[in-house]
Protein backbone atom coordinates (compact mmCIF):
# COMPACT_ATOMS: atom_id res chain seq x y z
CA UNK A 1 0.00 0.00 0.00
CA UNK A 2 2.61 2.12 0.25
CA UNK A 3 4.87 4.39 -2.71
CA UNK A 4 8.19 2.89 -1.67
CA UNK A 5 9.04 -0.20 0.10
CA UNK A 6 10.52 0.02 3.51
CA UNK A 7 9.92 -2.82 5.94
CA UNK A 8 11.76 -2.20 9.79
CA UNK A 9 15.00 -4.93 10.34
CA UNK A 10 14.11 -7.36 12.30
CA UNK A 11 17.57 -7.65 14.40
CA UNK A 12 17.77 -6.26 18.11
CA UNK A 13 16.33 -2.62 18.42
CA UNK A 14 18.32 -0.56 20.81
CA UNK A 15 18.31 4.17 20.80
CA UNK A 16 21.52 5.04 19.26
CA UNK A 17 23.09 8.24 18.68
CA UNK A 18 21.40 8.34 15.44
CA UNK A 19 17.87 7.78 16.45
CA UNK A 20 18.55 11.08 19.16
CA UNK A 21 20.01 13.42 16.02
CA UNK A 22 16.87 12.87 14.07
CA UNK A 23 14.60 13.50 17.01
CA UNK A 24 16.61 16.35 17.96
CA UNK A 25 16.30 17.70 14.18
CA UNK A 26 12.82 17.52 14.30
CA UNK A 27 12.36 19.33 17.66
CA UNK A 28 14.58 21.58 16.20
CA UNK A 29 12.70 22.37 13.13
CA UNK A 30 9.84 23.14 15.14
CA UNK A 31 11.52 25.33 17.04
CA UNK A 32 12.80 27.68 14.60
CA UNK A 33 9.30 27.95 13.41
CA UNK A 34 8.13 29.05 16.67
CA UNK A 35 10.64 31.45 16.74
CA UNK A 36 10.34 33.32 13.27
CA UNK A 37 6.35 32.33 13.15
CA UNK A 38 4.93 31.46 16.41
CA UNK A 39 2.89 29.31 18.33
CA UNK A 40 0.22 28.01 15.85
CA UNK A 41 2.51 27.30 12.87
CA UNK A 42 4.91 25.18 15.60
CA UNK A 43 2.07 23.43 16.44
CA UNK A 44 1.20 22.96 12.51
CA UNK A 45 4.86 21.62 11.86
CA UNK A 46 4.12 19.23 14.76
CA UNK A 47 1.69 18.15 13.11
CA UNK A 48 3.43 17.37 9.81
CA UNK A 49 5.55 15.59 11.57
CA UNK A 50 2.82 13.40 13.12
CA UNK A 51 1.71 12.75 9.50
CA UNK A 52 5.58 11.84 8.38
CA UNK A 53 5.62 9.28 11.04
CA UNK A 54 2.33 7.66 10.01
CA UNK A 55 2.98 7.71 6.19
CA UNK A 56 6.36 6.00 6.97
CA UNK A 57 5.69 3.66 9.95
CA UNK A 58 2.64 3.05 8.78
CA UNK A 59 4.05 2.15 5.20
CA UNK A 60 1.25 3.51 3.62
CA UNK A 61 0.91 6.04 0.40
CA UNK A 62 -1.66 6.81 -2.02
CA UNK A 63 0.04 5.87 -5.00
CA UNK A 64 1.29 2.59 -3.88
CA UNK A 65 -2.45 1.71 -2.87
CA UNK A 66 -3.48 2.81 -6.55
CA UNK A 67 -0.70 0.68 -8.06
CA UNK A 68 -1.62 -2.85 -6.24
CA UNK A 69 -5.11 -2.26 -7.51
CA UNK A 70 -4.41 -1.86 -11.51
CA UNK A 71 -1.30 -4.19 -10.64
CA UNK A 72 -2.58 -7.17 -9.17
CA UNK A 73 -6.56 -6.59 -7.87
CA UNK A 74 -4.99 -5.69 -4.50
CA UNK A 75 -7.59 -3.44 -3.02
CA UNK A 76 -6.34 -3.27 0.31
CA UNK A 77 -5.09 0.39 -0.32
CA UNK A 78 -8.10 1.97 -2.01
CA UNK A 79 -10.48 0.51 0.51
CA UNK A 80 -8.08 2.37 3.71
CA UNK A 81 -8.54 5.19 1.34
CA UNK A 82 -12.07 5.27 0.87
CA UNK A 83 -12.12 4.43 5.24
CA UNK A 84 -10.41 7.71 5.29
CA UNK A 85 -12.37 10.12 3.29
CA UNK A 86 -15.61 8.86 4.76
CA UNK A 87 -14.63 9.44 8.17
CA UNK A 88 -13.59 12.56 7.74
CA UNK A 89 -16.11 13.67 5.76
CA UNK A 90 -18.07 12.37 8.70
CA UNK A 91 -16.47 14.85 10.60
CA UNK A 92 -15.79 17.64 8.56
CA UNK A 93 -19.03 18.00 6.88
CA UNK A 94 -21.36 19.35 9.70
CA UNK A 95 -17.86 21.58 11.13
CA UNK A 96 -17.37 22.91 7.51
CA UNK A 97 -21.46 23.54 6.67
CA UNK A 98 -21.45 25.98 10.65
CA UNK A 99 -18.04 27.33 9.33
CA UNK A 100 -16.51 27.14 12.52
CA UNK A 101 -14.26 24.87 14.86
CA UNK A 102 -13.79 25.66 18.65
CA UNK A 103 -14.87 29.49 17.64
CA UNK A 104 -12.17 29.77 15.05
CA UNK A 105 -13.41 30.25 11.62
CA UNK A 106 -12.49 27.54 8.66
CA UNK A 107 -13.38 26.91 5.14
CA UNK A 108 -12.88 24.02 2.97
CA UNK A 109 -11.52 23.26 -0.44
CA UNK A 110 -14.54 23.29 -2.78
CA UNK A 111 -12.54 23.60 -6.15
CA UNK A 112 -14.24 24.26 -9.60
CA UNK A 113 -15.05 21.86 -12.18
CA UNK A 114 -14.10 22.20 -15.97
CA UNK A 115 -11.30 21.49 -18.72
CA UNK A 116 -8.50 22.64 -16.62
CA UNK A 117 -8.81 20.16 -13.27
CA UNK A 118 -9.71 17.34 -15.11
CA UNK A 119 -6.78 17.46 -17.77
CA UNK A 120 -4.42 18.44 -14.87
CA UNK A 121 -5.66 15.47 -12.69
CA UNK A 122 -5.00 13.26 -15.54
CA UNK A 123 -1.50 14.30 -16.23
CA UNK A 124 -1.22 13.81 -12.41
CA UNK A 125 -2.18 10.56 -12.04
CA UNK A 126 0.43 9.64 -15.37
CA UNK A 127 3.09 11.68 -12.70
CA UNK A 128 2.30 8.72 -9.97
CA UNK A 129 3.40 6.28 -12.33
CA UNK A 130 6.25 8.13 -13.63
CA UNK A 131 7.47 9.60 -10.32
CA UNK A 132 6.98 6.56 -8.28
CA UNK A 133 4.38 8.93 -5.42
CA UNK A 134 2.21 11.13 -4.91
CA UNK A 135 2.37 14.81 -3.22
CA UNK A 136 2.56 13.41 0.31
CA UNK A 137 4.34 10.51 -1.12
CA UNK A 138 6.90 13.24 -2.68
CA UNK A 139 7.92 14.45 1.04
CA UNK A 140 7.66 11.20 3.26
CA UNK A 141 9.59 9.02 1.30
CA UNK A 142 12.34 11.47 0.31
CA UNK A 143 12.35 12.07 3.96
CA UNK A 144 13.17 8.81 4.66
CA UNK A 145 15.57 8.05 2.09
CA UNK A 146 14.46 7.42 -1.42
CA UNK A 147 16.81 8.73 -3.51
CA UNK A 148 14.61 8.50 -6.62
CA UNK A 149 12.18 9.64 -5.09
CA UNK A 150 14.29 12.90 -4.33
CA UNK A 151 15.07 13.75 -7.96
CA UNK A 152 11.03 13.08 -8.13
CA UNK A 153 10.82 16.30 -5.69
CA UNK A 154 13.02 18.53 -7.69
CA UNK A 155 10.78 17.96 -10.59
CA UNK A 156 7.44 17.88 -8.73
CA UNK A 157 9.30 21.82 -7.70
CA UNK A 158 9.42 22.88 -11.08
CA UNK A 159 6.35 21.48 -12.44
CA UNK A 160 4.22 22.89 -10.12
CA UNK A 161 6.30 27.08 -10.79
CA UNK A 162 5.57 26.24 -14.44
CA UNK A 163 2.15 25.19 -13.38
CA UNK A 164 2.13 28.69 -11.86
CA UNK A 165 3.12 30.56 -14.85
CA UNK A 166 0.55 29.43 -17.41
CA UNK A 167 -2.31 29.61 -13.97
CA UNK A 168 -3.69 32.78 -16.06
CA UNK A 169 -4.58 30.53 -18.88
CA UNK A 170 -6.26 28.09 -17.51
CA UNK A 171 -8.22 29.82 -15.11
CA UNK A 172 -9.53 31.53 -17.60
CA UNK A 173 -11.69 28.59 -18.66
CA UNK A 174 -15.06 27.67 -17.33
CA UNK A 175 -15.85 26.08 -14.53
CA UNK A 176 -18.24 25.38 -11.61
CA UNK A 177 -18.13 24.54 -8.24
CA UNK A 178 -20.53 21.87 -6.39
CA UNK A 179 -20.75 21.90 -3.10
CA UNK A 180 -22.60 18.33 -2.04
CA UNK A 181 -24.06 19.93 1.12
CA UNK A 182 -25.49 22.91 -0.85
CA UNK A 183 -26.89 20.95 -2.68
CA UNK A 184 -28.37 17.91 -0.79
CA UNK A 185 -27.88 19.31 2.49
CA UNK A 186 -25.52 17.96 5.56
CA UNK A 187 -27.40 14.49 5.59
CA UNK A 188 -27.90 14.20 1.72
CA UNK A 189 -24.33 15.60 0.66
CA UNK A 190 -22.88 12.96 3.44
CA UNK A 191 -25.10 9.72 2.00
CA UNK A 192 -23.84 10.86 -1.52
CA UNK A 193 -20.20 10.83 -0.95
CA UNK A 194 -20.48 7.29 1.67
CA UNK A 195 -22.28 5.59 -0.87
CA UNK A 196 -19.43 6.38 -3.12
CA UNK A 197 -16.73 5.18 -0.77
CA UNK A 198 -19.02 2.04 -0.08
CA UNK A 199 -19.34 1.58 -3.64
CA UNK A 200 -15.36 1.85 -4.61
CA UNK A 201 -14.89 -0.57 -1.33
CA UNK A 202 -17.40 -2.93 -2.71
CA UNK A 203 -15.77 -3.04 -6.30
CA UNK A 204 -12.33 -3.74 -4.83
CA UNK A 205 -13.57 -6.47 -2.86
CA UNK A 206 -15.60 -8.37 -5.65
CA UNK A 207 -12.98 -7.72 -8.19
CA UNK A 208 -10.09 -8.89 -5.18
CA UNK A 209 -11.73 -12.23 -4.80
CA UNK A 210 -12.58 -13.11 -8.22
CA UNK A 211 -8.30 -12.68 -9.24
CA UNK A 212 -6.93 -14.06 -5.72
CA UNK A 213 -9.85 -16.18 -4.96
CA UNK A 214 -10.26 -14.88 -1.18
CA UNK A 215 -10.35 -10.90 -0.07
CA UNK A 216 -6.48 -10.40 1.46
CA UNK A 217 -6.12 -9.33 5.12
CA UNK A 218 -3.94 -7.04 6.25
CA UNK A 219 -2.47 -8.54 8.85
CA UNK A 220 1.09 -9.93 8.22
CA UNK A 221 3.03 -12.85 9.93
CA UNK A 222 6.22 -10.39 10.51
CA UNK A 223 4.17 -7.71 12.00
CA UNK A 224 2.48 -10.29 14.51
CA UNK A 225 5.87 -11.02 15.64
CA UNK A 226 7.08 -7.44 16.75
CA UNK A 227 5.33 -7.08 19.74
CA UNK A 228 5.99 -3.67 21.25
CA UNK A 229 8.48 -3.07 18.54
CA UNK A 230 6.10 -2.35 16.23
CA UNK A 231 5.23 1.25 18.30
CA UNK A 232 8.55 2.84 17.21
CA UNK A 233 9.96 0.86 14.29
CA UNK A 234 6.69 -0.38 12.56
CA UNK A 235 5.07 -1.02 10.74
CA UNK A 236 1.73 0.38 12.51
CA UNK A 237 -1.80 -1.21 12.18
CA UNK A 238 -3.86 0.56 9.34
CA UNK A 239 -6.58 1.11 11.53
CA UNK A 240 -4.43 3.47 13.79
CA UNK A 241 -3.22 5.20 9.80
CA UNK A 242 -6.52 5.65 9.02
CA UNK A 243 -7.30 7.92 12.33
CA UNK A 244 -4.07 9.62 12.39
CA UNK A 245 -4.55 10.97 8.75
CA UNK A 246 -8.02 11.89 10.15
CA UNK A 247 -6.73 13.56 13.07
CA UNK A 248 -4.46 15.41 10.64
CA UNK A 249 -6.47 16.67 8.72
CA UNK A 250 -8.85 17.93 11.37
CA UNK A 251 -5.87 19.06 13.19
CA UNK A 252 -5.18 21.51 10.31
CA UNK A 253 -8.34 22.41 9.76
CA UNK A 254 -8.90 23.79 13.55
CA UNK A 255 -5.16 25.70 13.39
CA UNK A 256 -5.24 26.63 9.74
CA UNK A 257 -8.83 26.92 9.60
CA UNK A 258 -8.96 25.50 6.18
CA UNK A 259 -7.50 21.77 5.72
CA UNK A 260 -4.48 20.40 4.48
CA UNK A 261 -2.71 20.59 1.31
CA UNK A 262 0.78 20.34 0.15
CA UNK A 263 1.71 21.53 -3.60
CA UNK A 264 0.97 24.94 -3.08
CA UNK A 265 4.47 25.45 -1.07
CA UNK A 266 6.17 23.77 -3.82
CA UNK A 267 5.28 26.58 -5.96
CA UNK A 268 6.22 29.57 -3.52
CA UNK A 269 9.48 27.19 -3.02
CA UNK A 270 10.39 27.47 -6.40
CA UNK A 271 9.39 31.26 -7.02
CA UNK A 272 11.43 32.15 -3.80
CA UNK A 273 14.59 30.11 -5.51
CA UNK A 274 13.71 32.56 -8.91
CA UNK A 275 13.46 35.55 -6.83
CA UNK A 276 16.86 35.21 -5.17
CA UNK A 277 17.82 34.46 -8.30
CA UNK A 278 17.06 37.89 -9.53
CA UNK A 279 13.99 36.91 -11.42
CA UNK A 280 11.06 39.44 -11.25
CA UNK A 281 7.81 37.51 -10.97
CA UNK A 282 5.67 40.77 -10.14
CA UNK A 283 3.60 40.34 -13.30
CA UNK A 284 2.58 36.90 -12.76
CA UNK A 285 -0.97 36.03 -12.12
CA UNK A 286 -0.10 33.39 -9.88
CA UNK A 287 1.54 36.29 -7.09
CA UNK A 288 -1.09 39.01 -7.42
CA UNK A 289 -0.47 39.08 -4.14
CA UNK A 290 3.16 38.49 -3.26
CA UNK A 291 3.40 38.79 0.36
CA UNK A 292 3.95 35.38 0.47
CA UNK A 293 7.05 36.20 -1.75
CA UNK A 294 8.87 38.39 0.72
CA UNK A 295 8.77 36.75 4.03
CA UNK A 296 9.91 33.41 5.85
CA UNK A 297 8.46 30.91 4.45
CA UNK A 298 7.76 29.57 7.97
CA UNK A 299 5.07 31.82 7.71
CA UNK A 300 3.20 29.69 5.21
CA UNK A 301 1.38 27.13 6.82
CA UNK A 302 1.96 24.57 3.97
CA UNK A 303 5.37 25.02 4.34
CA UNK A 304 5.75 24.39 8.09
CA UNK A 305 3.56 20.98 7.54
CA UNK A 306 5.55 19.97 4.96
CA UNK A 307 8.66 20.46 6.40
CA UNK A 308 7.59 18.50 9.23
CA UNK A 309 5.95 15.51 7.13
CA UNK A 310 10.16 15.23 5.87
CA UNK A 311 11.43 15.38 9.30
CA UNK A 312 8.71 13.04 10.56
CA UNK A 313 9.47 10.83 7.84
CA UNK A 314 12.76 11.19 8.55
CA UNK A 315 12.75 9.98 11.92
CA UNK A 316 10.44 6.79 11.55
CA UNK A 317 13.18 6.27 8.48
CA UNK A 318 15.81 6.15 11.60
CA UNK A 319 13.65 4.47 13.58
CA UNK A 320 12.89 1.60 11.05
CA UNK A 321 16.99 1.90 10.32
CA UNK A 322 15.72 1.76 6.83
CA UNK A 323 17.69 5.43 5.69
CA UNK A 324 20.00 4.35 3.16
CA UNK A 325 19.90 6.33 0.42
CA UNK A 326 20.90 4.88 -2.67
CA UNK A 327 22.44 7.12 -5.80
CA UNK A 328 22.83 4.27 -7.86
CA UNK A 329 20.02 5.68 -10.27
CA UNK A 330 20.61 5.00 -14.23
CA UNK A 331 20.30 7.97 -16.34
CA UNK A 332 16.93 6.45 -17.74
CA UNK A 333 15.34 6.74 -14.04
CA UNK A 334 16.72 9.68 -13.34
CA UNK A 335 14.93 11.62 -16.31
CA UNK A 336 11.31 9.10 -16.08
CA UNK A 337 11.54 10.76 -12.34
CA UNK A 338 11.93 14.17 -13.38
CA UNK A 339 9.48 13.95 -16.13
CA UNK A 340 7.08 12.22 -13.58
CA UNK A 341 7.61 15.13 -11.26
CA UNK A 342 7.09 17.83 -13.71
CA UNK A 343 4.02 16.24 -14.46
CA UNK A 344 3.47 16.23 -11.06
CA UNK A 345 4.21 19.69 -10.22
CA UNK A 346 2.08 20.97 -13.29
CA UNK A 347 -1.02 18.92 -13.60
CA UNK A 348 -1.79 19.18 -9.53
CA UNK A 349 -1.16 23.58 -10.30
CA UNK A 350 -3.45 23.15 -12.88
CA UNK A 351 -6.39 20.77 -11.37
CA UNK A 352 -6.38 22.87 -7.97
CA UNK A 353 -4.55 20.20 -5.59
CA UNK A 354 -3.24 17.09 -5.24
CA UNK A 355 -3.90 13.67 -3.43
CA UNK A 356 -4.53 16.00 -0.51
CA UNK A 357 -5.64 19.27 -1.57
CA UNK A 358 -7.76 18.46 -4.34
CA UNK A 359 -8.99 14.44 -3.60
CA UNK A 360 -8.58 13.95 0.55
CA UNK A 361 -9.96 17.65 1.38
CA UNK A 362 -12.00 18.44 -1.28
CA UNK A 363 -13.95 15.05 -0.87
CA UNK A 364 -13.57 15.98 2.86
CA UNK A 365 -14.84 19.29 2.22
CA UNK A 366 -17.66 17.90 0.20
CA UNK A 367 -16.88 18.88 -3.14
CA UNK A 368 -18.23 17.12 -5.93
CA UNK A 369 -14.50 18.06 -7.69
CA UNK A 370 -12.89 15.64 -5.30
CA UNK A 371 -14.41 13.11 -7.18
CA UNK A 372 -14.05 14.25 -10.10
CA UNK A 373 -10.34 14.38 -9.37
CA UNK A 374 -10.08 11.01 -8.71
CA UNK A 375 -11.76 9.57 -11.83
CA UNK A 376 -9.25 11.15 -14.05
CA UNK A 377 -6.35 11.06 -11.65
CA UNK A 378 -7.39 6.89 -11.63
CA UNK A 379 -7.53 6.90 -15.25
CA UNK A 380 -4.35 8.95 -15.56
CA UNK A 381 -2.80 6.19 -13.56
CA UNK A 382 -3.62 3.51 -15.67
CA UNK A 383 -2.97 5.16 -18.75
CA UNK A 384 0.86 5.79 -16.87
CA UNK A 385 0.82 2.33 -16.02
CA UNK A 386 0.59 1.16 -19.31
CA UNK A 387 3.48 2.94 -20.92
CA UNK A 388 5.28 2.23 -18.12
CA UNK A 389 5.05 -1.23 -19.25
CA UNK A 390 5.12 -0.56 -22.76
CA UNK A 391 8.34 1.38 -22.41
CA UNK A 392 10.00 -1.07 -19.62
CA UNK A 393 11.09 1.29 -17.02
Amino acid sequence: MSDSNLMPSTDKWKFTGTHLFSIVLALSLIFAVYSTAGFNNALLAMVGVMIGLTLVLGNFGFTGGWVAWIKSRDGRGLRAQMMILGLASIIFYPILAQGSLFGTDVRGFVSPIGIAPIIGSFIFGIGMQFGGCCASGALSWAGAGSARVFITLIGFIVGSVWGAYDIEFWRSLPGIRVSLTNEFGIVGGLSVTLLICAGVALATLILEKKRHGKILSYRDEQVNSLGWRRLISGPWPIIAVILLLVLANFLTLYLAGRPWGVTSAFVLWGSKTLTMAGADLSGWYYWQNPAALERSVFFDVTSVMNFGIFAGSFVAAIMMRTFKPDWNISTKMILVSIIGGLMLGYGARIANGCNIGAFFSGVSSASLSGWVWFVFAFCGNIFGWFIRRKLNF
